[in-house]
């Protein structure tokens, strides 16, 4: 922990030394072209996520739609192809072409497809095995309920629409309270970035998986009818996590990273870029609120705290779906 630290404060150190005045900035185009490299050809440091290359078409699509860079449709039909290839005849996504289906890649595949968003994306989607996939998945390979588990499966979060986990945790009767006060003690006090667990060193990734479920605590709060919330920021320094993004996750030449010393790569540009995303936006609609650390350019798109993709994206894929007959 103290080495981070004292790397850390070379980093805060260097940048007052050649700043007179505060410019945090997003080096959005050397990202953009680091993305825009990996969609077409990896490179050989890549062969250990042969069996997670749906998940590699995820992090780079939308790191892209948090830049509001589009897809070129050639590119966007390529995927969607390649995609196709991924899926089992038996229902769900594997991590490559001809590999066993599993629930991890097919959420990575089914959120890269909807953040495509065209009909021939959508049409990817075997609706009719993936649900059996997931029966299968529950039930296991006898058909019948697994010991200790109900002959329902749960809900998935992605059958409901926005704002759905919330009410989920509102109505599941789990302690929020020290949940809320776990996730908001992993911000480090020093580094401003997030921890993964206790006695953890911070971790640009954890922008997202810590910081991305305080929206949806906040929102299960409001519904038990919690009057010290606030209705403008999130519980949490979303300065001092744009702060630790901007200054020590990003890479010289694109690219987002874990900590200052560590290589970029894709899982940390797009879960860096999502935790920024979180940490500028507040809520939607009428009590959205931005808090955009440095320069204006440096405002990325907002992203669903749920399922991770554009809120927008999410809309236009239930709206698709709900107009399909049920499986």
């Amino acid at each position: 922990q103290s080495k981070v630290e004292d790397i850390v404060q070379e980093v805060f150190d260097a940048y007052k030394t050649n700043h007179r005045t505060s410019r945090f900035i997003l080096h959005r185009e050397k990202h953009f072209h680091y993305l825009k490299r990996g969609l077409r050809q990896l490179t050989e440091a890549y062969e250990c996520l042969d069996a997670s290359r749906p998940w590699l078409c995820y992090w780079i699509l939308h790191s892209l739609e948090l830049l509001d860079e589009p897809i070129p449709e050639s590119v966007a039909s390529d995927v969607c192809q390649f995609l196709r290839r991924c899926q089992s005849p038996q229902g769900g996504f594997g991590g490559g072409p001809g590999q066993h289906p599993h629930l991890a890649p097919t959420y990575a595949a089914v959120n890269a497809l909807c953040i495509i968003g065209t009909e021939e994306a959508f049409d990817v989607i075997d609706r009719h095995g993936s649900p059996r996939r997931l029966h299968l998945l529950w039930h296991g390979s006898t058909g019948y309920p697994q010991e200790g588990t109900s002959p329902e499966p749960p809900e998935l979060a992605g059958s409901h629409p926005a704002g759905g986990a919330g009410r989920f945790l509102a109505a599941a009767h789990i302690p929020l309270r020290p949940m809320q006060r776990w996730v908001t003690s992993r911000q480090m006090r020093f580094e401003g970035g997030f921890q993964g667990r206790c006695n953890k060193l911070v971790d640009g990734c954890y922008s997202f998986w810590q910081a991305g479920l305080l929206p949806l605590l906040h929102r299960a709060l409001h519904a038990r009818g919690d009057t010290a919330l606030s209705m403008t920021r999130w519980m949490f320094d979303q300065s001092a996590l744009q702060e630790y993004i901007l200054l020590c996750c990003q890479c010289p030449a694109g690219g987002l990273l874990d900590k200052p010393g560590k290589s970029r790569d894709f899982y940390h540009t797009c879960y860096c870029l999502s935790g920024l995303a979180i940490a500028q936006h507040f809520g939607s609609g009428e009590i959205h609120h931005e808090v955009i650390l440095g320069i204006p350019e440096n405002r990325l798109q907002a992203t669903h705290p749920v399922y991770n993709i554009a809120p927008e994206k999410v809309v236009r894929a239930v709206m698709h779906f709900l107009q399909q007959p049920v499986p």
